[in-house]
């Protein structure tokens, strides 16, 4: 019991639990911006191969 405890007040695991936060919200914001984000890469891409065939 005295191990769950001392686990527990323990703040080494803050900065993973926080890193795996942060990756949870960007993957959020990607499922739901996913079609304006590929939209926008399609123009992007079509842009520069537009761009690379005048030269």
């Amino acid at each position: 019991m005295k191990n769950w405890k001392a686990l527990l007040k323990d703040e080494a695991g803050i900065g993973v639990v926080e890193m795996i936060l942060i990756l949870v919200v960007l993957i959020g914001l990607v499922i739901i911006f996913k079609s304006q984000l590929n939209a926008l890469v399609q123009n992007i891409f079509k842009r520069v191969t537009s761009q690379s065939n005048a030269i």
